[in-house]
C-alpha cells in the first residue's frame, strides 16, 4: 500500500499573516489594563483605516498635555474617555494613512511598465552583465553601500521600493537568484538606517523628541555612534549576501526559493531572457532618462536645509515645493510625468503609452495593498493605547539599571517595541519623551538611549511583517515572506552580537 504523501505546510500569505496580527492585538487589549478595548468596528476597518486614516489633531493634542502632566496613565485616561478614534477615516485633521505610499507605488510599476515597454532596461541590465562577466559579485558591496548610505543619511526606506524590480532583474540577469537582489536593496538601506547618522527620520525626530521634554543631545557623540554601527553591521550584510550569491551562482540549486517562486520571478523578470536587445540610441536616451527620475527623487527627499545646503530653496516653481521638501505626494507626480517624458521620447503611441502604464500599475496593485494593511496594525495599537501602555512597563524595566547594562537593556526593549510600531520617526515620538528623561535621571548619557533606539527599531525593519517596505519589496521581487525568515535568520543574529558589543563598548570609548 502506498504511502499518502504529507501535505507540507505553505506558509500563509503577507495578507493573512498582517490580518492575524490585527486579530491578535484586538484580543490582547481585551485584557490589557487601562488600555482602550478595540471594538469589532475598530478591527473591520483597520485594513481601511491603514490606507486612508486621519489624526485627530484635537485628541492628539490633549494626549500630549495629559503625557505632560500625569504620564502615561493621564494619556491612557484621556483615550479612553475619547468619543472618537485617534486614527480614523471620518477624522478632521492630519491624514497619516499609507494611500500617499499605496499610489506612489501604483505609479511607480507604470513608469517601469512604460520603461520596460522600451526595452532599454533590458538591453541595458544586458549590457552591464556583459561588461561585469566574471565580477558579477562585485555588484552587491557597490550597490548596499551605495543604499546604505541612503539609509544612513536620509532614512531610505519607503522610497526604495522604486527600485527592487530593477535590481532583482539585474542580479537575476547576473546569474544569481531573485533573493540575492532583494536583500542587497532592502539589507542595504536597512542596515543605514540601523546605523543612523543624520537620519532625520530617525536621530533627528529622536533628538526633537528628547528636546521637547527637556533633554539636550549632544549630536555628535549620537553621529559617531551610528556611523561604528552602520560600517561594522554594513560589513557583515555585505560578506553575508556575498557568500549566498556565490553558492546560488555556482549551482542553481542552492537557492533557498521553492519552485513556485522561482517560475513566478523568471515570468516576472526574464520575459526578454531569449532575445538580445540592441542598446540603441533611444534606448540610451531612455536609460538617461530613468536615471534622471531616480537622480531627482533622491535629491528631492534629502533634507538639505538641516546640512546649511540652500541652494534649491527656489525650486518650487515646478510642483509647489522645493528639492529638500518632497514627499509622496510630489514624487507620484514626478514619476508620472516622467512616465509620459519617456514613452514620447521613444515615439511610442498615445495607446501604448497608456496600456503599458495600467499593465505596469496593477502588477503592484498587491504591493500597495500590502503597504495599507500594514500601516493598520500601527494604528490600532494608537487607537487603543497599548503602545503606550507598553512604552510605560518597558521604562520601569530600566529604572534602576545601570551603565552597560542600560545600554543593552534599552536596546532589547526596543527591539520588541519595534514590532508593534514599525514607523522610526512614530516610534521615535512617543518613546523618547520617557526613555530620554530616565536615562538623565540615572546619570547615563541620553545619547546612548538614540543609539539604541536607531539600532533596535533599524534591525526589527529587515524583518517585521508590519513594515511596507519589507512586505513591499518581497511582493514586487516575487519572494515568500517565510523565505526572506529562512535567508535573514543568521544574519539577524550576528547583527544583534555585533550590535550589543559596540552599544557596551562604544560609550565608554566616547566618554559617554
Amino acid at each position: 500500500m502506498s504511502k499518502d504523501k504529507k501535505k507540507k505546510f505553505k506558509f500563509p500569505s503577507a495578507y493573512t499573516v498582517l490580518l492575524a496580527i490585527m486579530i491578535s492585538i484586538a484580543l490582547i487589549t481585551q485584557f490589557v489594563p487601562g488600555v482602550k478595548k478595540a471594538q469589532l468596528s475598530d478591527l473591520v476597518m483597520a485594513p481601511v483605516t491603514g490606507m486612508v486614516g486621519i489624526k485627530d489633531l484635537a485628541l492628539d493634542e490633549q494626549i500630549s498635555t495629559s503625557m505632560d502632566k500625569g504620564g502615561v496613565e493621564a494619556a491612557l485616561k484621556t483615550i479612553n474617555d475619547s468619543e472618537t478614534n485617534y486614527m480614523s477615516v471620518w477624522n478632521e485633521g492630519q491624514l497619516k494613512g499609507a494611500i500617499d505610499v499605496a499610489l506612489f507605488v501604483l505609479i511607480i510599476g507604470g513608469f517601469l511598465g512604460v520603461v520596460t515597454k522600451t526595452g532599454a532596461l533590458d538591453a541595458g541590465v544586458g549590457g552591464l552583465v556583459k561588461k561585469l562577466k566574471g565580477k558579477e559579485l562585485m555588484l552587491i558591496p557597490v550597490l548596499m553601500l551605495l543604499f546604505s548610505l541612503g539609509g544612513t543619511s536620509y532614512g531610505m526606506a519607503e522610497e526604495s521600493l522604486a527600485f527592487y524590480a530593477l535590481i532583482t532583474a539585474t542580479m537575476m540577469a547576473a546569474g544569481f537568484d531573485p533573493l540575492v537582489g532583494a536583500a542587497t536593496l532592502l539589507l542595504g538601506c536597512g542596515v543605514g538606517v540601523l546605523g543612523s547618522t543624520v537620519n532625520p527620520f530617525a536621530i533627528g525626530a529622536a533628538v526633537s523628541a528628547a528636546g521637547a521634554a527637556g533633554v539636550t543631545i549632544n549630536q555628535g557623540s549620537t553621529i559617531a555612534l551610528g556611523a561604528v554601527l552602520w560600517i561594522v553591521t554594513l560589513l557583515i550584510a555585505i560578506a553575508y549576501v556575498m557568500r549566498y550569491a556565490k553558492k546560488v551562482y555556482a549551482d542553481k540549486n542552492a537557492t533557498l526559493l521553492s519552485k513556485h517562486e522561482l517560475e513566478t520571478a523568471n515570468e516576472a523578470f526574464s520575459q526578454n531572457s531569449e532575445e538580445i536587445l540592441e542598446l540603441n540610441g533611444k534606448r540610451k536616451i531612455v536609460l538617461v532618462l530613468f536615471g534622471l527620475s531616480f537622480a531627482v527623487m533622491i535629491a528631492s527627499v534629502i533634507p538639505w536645509n538641516d546640512f546649511g545646503v540652500t541652494i534649491f530653496d527656489n525650486t518650487a516653481w515646478f510642483n509647489g515645493s522645493p528639492l529638500g521638501k518632497w514627499w509622496f505626494p510630489e514624487l507620484t507626480v514626478w514619476f508620472f510625468l516622467m512616465s509620459v517624458v519617456i514613452g514620447l521620447v521613444y515615439r511610442m503611441s498615445e495607446e501604448d503609452i497608456v496600456g503599458s502604464f495600467i499593465n505596469g500599475c496593477a502588477d503592484m496593485v498587491g504591493v500597495a495593498l500590502v503597504v495599507g494593511i500594514s500601516r493598520g496594525v500601527s494604528f490600532m495599537m494608537a487607537n487603543s493605547g497599548l503602545d503606550l501602555y507598553i512604552l510605560d512597563k518597558a521604562s520601569g524595566v530600566l529604572s534602576g539599571v545601570s551603565g552597560m547594562l542600560f545600554a543593552n537593556m534599552a536596546y532589547l526593549i526596543y527591539i520588541a517595541l519595534s514590532f508593534l510600531i514599525p514607523s522610526t520617526s512614530g516610534l521615535a515620538s512617543v518613546s523618547m519623551p520617557i526613555f530620554a528623561p530616565l536615562a538623565q535621571k540615572l546619570n547615563i548619557a541620553p545619547e546612548i538611549i538614540v543609539s539604541a533606539f536607531s539600532a533596535g527599531s533599524g534591525i526589527v525593519n529587515l524583518v517585521t511583517p508590519t513594515s511596507g517596505v519589507v512586505m513591499g519589496g518581497l511582493a514586487i521581487s516575487k519572494i515568500e515572506y517565510s523565505t526572506w525568515i529562512k535567508f535573514v535568520t543568521k544574519l539577524l543574529v550576528m547583527i544583534f552580537i555585533a550590535t550589543v558589543i559596540i552599544l557596551a563598548v562604544g560609550p565608554m570609548l566616547l566618554g559617554l
